[in-house]
């Protein structure tokens, strides 16, 4: 596989995973929904993303990775997709240890009796969110710049 199919698949995974992460960070915060609208919209997310987004950040980090291990040549380049690499892994550390164990909760509530401890799960939700939304922005833009302005100079 040559190194600008790498890159390119790579551009499309890292803006999959940021865009998502950040449509969500946009478009559904949940701060003022109902108990019930907040179960129905979280419930019917982690049904449509708990499995997928895994999976499209694997894929990714091994991307960045692979596009590091081709430019390892080039200390800036190689040093910046492995920073990019490294925010995509703390971006699926904090999916893994800080969201997922509350969609697990989530995932077994009735919208009709939801628990009284809603709003500190929605918020503590909402807090890993952030920091995995920015993190994986960080990344985007890393790779971004990478292909924009450093390897266009590399390769005249």
């Amino acid at each position: 596989m040559n190194k600008q199919l790498v890159r390119l698949l790579n551009l499309i995974m890292a803006g999959l995973i940021a865009g998502t992460l950040f449509g969500i960070w946009i478009g559904y915060n949940p701060q003022n929904l109902s108990p019930q609208a907040y179960v129905e919209q979280q419930q019917n997310a982690i049904n449509a993303l708990n499995t997928l987004m895994p999976i499209l950040g694997l894929i990714t980090i091994i991307l960045t990775l692979t596009s590091a291990t081709l430019h390892k040549s080039n200390a800036t380049i190689f040093g910046a997709f492995l920073g990019a690499a490294g925010l995509f892994i703390v971006s699926g550390l904090v999916t893994r240890f800080g969201n997922q164990p509350i969609n697990s909760i989530v995932m077994t509530w009735n919208k009709a009796e939801v628990p009284t401890t809603w709003v500190e799960l929605r918020d503590k939700w909402w807090f890993f969110h952030t920091i995995r939304t920015a993190t994986a922005l960080g990344a985007f833009c890393l790779i971004c710049w990478v292909n924009i302005f450093k390897l266009t100079a590399f390769q005249n």
